[in-house]
């Protein structure tokens, strides 16, 4: 028989208990019913299909000594099957990205950035690039009643219930191709190789636990770092009303760094999320163990099609994180910028400011090193 079409579809396919798409985040993670969609839509006999990604090639000039100037393309795209299965829905997601090699193993610039390594050496005012895999897993929700769900989540890439949808998929973040200086104190958990996640849903509350691997992905961007399932988590989400969701977790990552095989983390956080029309924004509070974290994000169409932008973020840092002489370091970022979005293409800039202690400011040739950032995005609609 021949395989059928798929043909464009009006309308995203309804979720389990009547939730909206729109609601599905990251992961297993909740946005606000209200969170704007940024993909195609389609069908393909009994399967709905949702495509949505991200490319932006960007200028980005980092100044100082610290600095660098890169032209790089950061991106990535997501095709999602959903169906009826077993007396409820399933959803296949398959997630990949280039940045193996149109960002690099070094990752872009990004001034008081840290996270990963190359070469057994760590990343610093750097943002690592993606994997080549960033999801590959399966998720599985089924009515129990008339007012509650249970759902299961199997990837082999994947995202376990830990912190907030992960900054690619946060509607405060739609406009910013950036990672926060705080992501891996918040959202770094979103590439896992190997997770498992298991939880109940009504219409307003979840309650989730994910047993996973808890290792950061390694240099080698295009392998599979499959490794025992050696750490746990656990995330309560309210969704009061369409336009909001909160949430709270906890987890324990057992020796998630490469460089540091005898040293584990406990991570907990919240967060706040809201879309109110024009304006979507976000308030994250997250910790490694002491350190913490706090970033307010936003993203406001003050006019159609003009997009304002906003990043500000408080992260504690240690001497590692940094290169610098032995201690625990307090820093700050302010990021403003701009977006034209003509629908399925954009361009935008960004300007950023740190804000170091007096023991950096050499280092960094000034207690508050700035870097800028021009570039042009695409994505389906």
């Amino acid at each position: 028989m021949p395989m059928p079409m798929a043909m464009p579809m009006a309308m995203p396919m309804a979720g389990v208990l009547g939730i909206p798409e729109a609601r599905a985040g990251s992961g297993t993670a909740w946005l606000p019913d209200s969170s704007p969609m940024h993909a195609a839509h389609l069908s393909a006999g009994k399967w709905t299909l949702m495509v949505h990604g991200f490319v932006a090639p960007l200028y980005d000039t980092q100044r100082g000594p610290r600095g660098d100037d890169r032209f790089t393309v950061i991106n990535w795209g997501m095709l999602t099957a959903r169906r009826g299965f077993g007396g409820g829905q399933v959803a296949l997601r398959v997630m990949a990205s280039a940045d193996p090699w149109t960002v690099g193993p070094r990752g872009y610039p990004l001034l008081l950035q840290s996270g990963e390594s190359y070469k057994g050496v760590p990343l610093i005012d750097r943002q690592h690039p993606h994997d080549l895999w960033i999801e590959l897993a399966a998720l599985w929700e089924r009515p129990l009643a008339a007012n509650l769900a249970a759902a299961l989540y199997v990837a082999a890439v994947g995202e376990p219930a830990v912190g907030p949808p992960a900054f690619q998929h946060r509607p405060s973040a739609q406009s910013d191709p950036f990672a926060p200086l705080g992501h891996h104190w918040q959202d770094a958990t979103h590439t896992t190789y190997g997770a498992l996640t298991a939880g109940i849903f009504s219409r307003s509350l979840k309650v989730e636990a994910s047993a996973f691997n808890g290792r950061e992905p390694d240099a080698t961007r295009t392998d599979f770092d499959f490794r025992r399932i050696d750490s746990y988590s656990g995330r309560v989400t309210v969704a009061p009303g369409p336009h909001w969701t909160l949430s709270t977790w906890y987890a324990y990552l057992d020796t998630p760094e490469e460089l540091h095989p005898g040293e584990s983390i406990h991570r907990y956080g919240v967060a706040v999320l809201t879309g109110q029309g024009s304006l979507n924004a976000a308030l994250v509070w997250g910790a490694n163990g002491n350190r913490h974290s706090v970033l307010v994000e936003g993203d406001l169409e003050v006019l159609r099609g003009h997009h304002m932008l906003t990043r500000v973020e408080y992260v504690r840092k240690s001497a590692e994180d940094l290169g610098v002489a032995p201690g625990d370091y307090d820093l700050g970022s302010l990021v403003l910028g701009y977006l034209k979005d003509w629908g399925t293409f954009s361009l935008g800039t960004r300007g950023a400011i740190g804000f170091v202690p007096a023991s950096l400011g050499a280092s960094y040739g000034s207690r508050t090193p700035v870097g800028v950032a021009v570039y042009g995005t695409w994505r389906p609609r």
